[in-house]
Order: C-alpha cells, then sequence, then structure tokens
C-alpha cells in the first residue's frame, strides 16, 4: 500500500482503541499494531464481551500499555479512568463496534468503561471514529441502518463496512474492514480537508499503443505519483476519479477508479470525467505517438533478415484539449499538468506550460523517478519557479494538493 512509504503518519496521535464483543476482534490486533508503526500511541480499553474474542495479554503486547476494561479500575488516582482516558485521546476508535454496542451510543447508554468513555469524552476535540463488524443481516436490519445514520447526524465518525464470506459462513455486507483499509482511513481522517467539496478528476501512470496483439509501444511510468495525488485529494475531502492506465497498483481507499490502456481510451475517459471535475491533475505519461494501423494478428519473422516498417501518428494531447476547452477557460476546472523530461527540466516545464496553457505544471526528471518511491518537483506558473525538495511520493502528493488548494482560493 502506498502508506508503507511515509511512515509516522500517525506521529504524536494518542489513539484509544476500543474492541467490543465480535469475532473481528483478531483484525484489531492488526491494527493495534499498525497504528504504533505508523507513530501513534494506542490505549486499548475492551468490552466484557470483546475478552471472550482476544485475550487482554494480546492486546497489552502490541499496544504496550496496560489494557482497561473496568470502570471501577483502582489504577486511576480518582479512579475516573472513563474521564482521564477520553481527555488524553486525539480520536477514540471502535474497531469492531458490535450492533449492539452502536445501539448503546445512540442512546447514551454507559455502563461499561468503553461506553462510559465515548458518552464522557470532550465532543468538538476528541472525534469518534467506529468501524462495524456483524452478520449481513444484522446490518441490513431496519434498526441497524437507523442507528447509523443517526450516529452520523451526532457527529461521529462511522466507515464503511467490508463485503465477503463472515464467520457465520454466510456471505455479503458486514465485515469490518481490514487492519490496512481502516489504517488508512484513520490517517486520511487526520488530514487537513483541504478540497472539501471538489470533484477531482486525476490520470495517472503510461499509455499502451499497439503495434499487434502482442507487441505495443508504452514507457517506464509507474503510475505511484499519480495514485499517490489521487490518495491526497481523497484524504483532504475531495470526490476523486482515477483514470489509470495499464499499471499494476491498488486503487487508494475511496477512490473511483477507471483502467484504461492507449491514449485514445484515456482520451474517452477524460473527456467524460471532466465534464463534472473541479480539477483535472494530467499525471499520466501519455504516449506522444502510436503506429499508424495495429496488425490484427502477430507480425512474424520470415528468415529474410527483412525488419518491418512501422508508421506512426501523433495521439490526441489531452491535457491541452481539457484546458483550452470551456469549463477551463471560464474557472469551472482548474488544470495542472505534468512534465516528465530528460535534461533542461525548467526550460522545457516553462515552455510546455504556455503551450498547454494550464494555470500550473509540474515537472520531473523521469528517468529519476519512473518506478522509483520517491521523487523531487519543479512548480511552474505564472509568477516563476518553485521546488518542492526530494521525498517520498505521498508527501509531495500532500504539498502538492495543498499548493492546489492554496490556489483554488
Amino acid at each position: 500500500m502506498l502508506h508503507s512509504v511515509a511512515m509516522n503518519d500517525l506521529a504524536g496521535k494518542h489513539i484509544v482503541l476500543g474492541l467490543t464483543g465480535g469475532i473481528a476482534c483478531y483484525k484489531a490486533a492488526e491494527l493495534c499494531r499498525a497504528l504504533v508503526k505508523e507513530g501513534a500511541t494506542v490505549q486499548v480499553v475492551m468490552t466484557e464481551a470483546a475478552g471472550q474474542f482476544i485475550t487482554p495479554v494480546t492486546m497489552q503486547a502490541l499496544s504496550n500499555r496496560p489494557v482497561y476494561h473496568s470502570q471501577w479500575d483502582a489504577r486511576e488516582p480518582n479512579n475516573m479512568a472513563h474521564i482521564n482516558l477520553s481527555r488524553e485521546a486525539d480520536a477514540i476508535l471502535i474497531a469492531p463496534a458490535s450492533a449492539d454496542f452502536m445501539a448503546k451510543l445512540l442512546h447514551g447508554r454507559a455502563d461499561d468503561l468503553l461506553s462510559l468513555m465515548c458518552l464522557a469524552r470532550p465532543i468538538e476535540s476528541v472525534p469518534l471514529l467506529i468501524a462495524p463488524a456483524m452478520n449481513r443481516e444484522m446490518w441490513a436490519n431496519p434498526a441497524t441502518q437507523r442507528n447509523v445514520a443517526q450516529l452520523k447526524a451526532d457527529g461521529a465518525h462511522v466507515f464503511e463496512v467490508g463485503s465477503g464470506d463472515q464467520a457465520c459462513g454466510e456471505v455479503g455486507d458486514g465485515r469490518m474492514l481490514e487492519a490496512d483499509e481502516l489504517l488508512a482511513e484513520v490517517i486520511a481522517f487526520f488530514q487537513p480537508k483541504t478540497l472539501r467539496g471538489q470533484r477531482v478528476l486525476v490520470t495517472a501512470g503510461p499509455t499502451y499503443e499497439a503495434i499487434d496483439p502482442v507487441r505495443g509501444i508504452t514507457n517506464r511510468s509507474s503510475g505511484k505519483m499519480g495514485f499517490a495525488i489521487a490518495r491526497a485529494a481523497r484524504e483532504a475531502g475531495a470526490d476523486v476519479t482515477l483514470v489509470a492506465g495499464p499499471v499494476h497498483l491498488p486503487t487508494p481507499r475511496g477512490v473511483r477508479r477507471v483502467d484504461v490502456r492507449s491514449a485514445r481510451d484515456m482520451q474517452l475517459a477524460v473527456e467524460a470525467e471532466s465534464r463534472i471535475a473541479t480539477v483535472f491533475v494530467a499525471t499520466a505519461a501519455v504516449a506522444d505517438w502510436r503506429p499508424a494501423t495495429a496488425a490484427e494478428q502477430k507480425i512474424k519473422k520470415d528468415g529474410s533478415g527483412a525488419v518491418p516498417a512501422l508508421s506512426f501518428v501523433e495521439n490526441p494531447d489531452i491535457l491541452a484539449a481539457v484546458a483550452q476547452g470551456p469549463r477551463a477557460k471560464s474557472g469551472q476546472l482548474y488544470c495542472v499538468g505534468f512534465a516528465a523530461e530528460s535534461h533542461d527540466l525548467q526550460a522545457h516545464a516553462q515552455a510546455k506550460r504556455e503551450r498547454k496553457g494550464v494555470p500550473l505544471l509540474v515537472g520531473n526528471i523521469g528517468p529519476a523517478t519512473f518506478g522509483q518511491d520517491d521523487n523531487q518537483l519543479l512548480l511552474v506558473d505564472e509568477k516563476g519557479v518553485s521546488e518542492l525538495p526530494r521525498a517520498d511520493k505521498l508527501t509531495l502528493a500532500r504539498q502538492l494538493v495543498a499548493e492546489i488548494a492554496r490556489r483554488l482560493k
């Protein structure tokens, strides 16, 4: 996952991790470890029912802190663990959250330490994050859905559920998200929501231009930078669509993905998606040319030494077409271009910005970044150039998103 290249996203955060009764408690162990590895301190609080599925000893070993489970815990000098633990937290994360516990939260019941903490937390400064986990019928029950809707209305942040095989043998919605998915959601929750309300369209990766059914022309772009930008934009609160060329990367959490192959495929997808986008970030390394015709069958050697003649035609300029369209010209769509160069980066990037007609162009040295986990960027606009020093691509993506948000204001 992309989060692995930018460690310590939760450094300085103190998370109270609450476990309620459910088989998904086994995932909470992995989640606890992941939160700690990402830099957070984690205080585990368990209900009595959670102790039927996983032991406090396990959670203590993973969190490196004593586990709390009783409202009468004498370790607290004032015997007010529900007050003390909630005041120290940057967030309370209930994972897994059973149907029963969510109903309890909804009605303000507080008959154990974890529910007491949720009720007693300072609402404005200690957010409540809920990761539901239950049987598919329990999840679909109207009572549960009413409870979820009301919890959201009351200010709780309820994560979506996963779908698939369940411990009971049934298949459907209701599974708790996997630990890495929840980690990505928690990290995203704490990111500044500078693009809330925006619709961001990102292109990423190479294109593939067919010569025949088994050969084609492409480039070394891995798509990592574009995927990082899509993730960073979603973290910033945007509704994000990612148009991806042929790459082998997992889709960032919460991002809608459209897979394409050739430059013309990408052009059609961008034309459709840009009609409702408010920001377009053209990160993809689109092939400049394609074979004029693609053979229907594999071109084979005949032993004569003759080399097949290939003729090329220019591919559509996707960025320029969008940037010169009516929505961009009217200010409804803010366009950001990327330039991958091999030399003279600043001169080529400035010329490309003028040629494409975009307000912001981001330059990088292609051979130094293709396939890598880090990069350095040159930002070119009408005022001049500025640099984003070398860092992992997710860090750079967040910095770029912040720059875009600042310009949108």
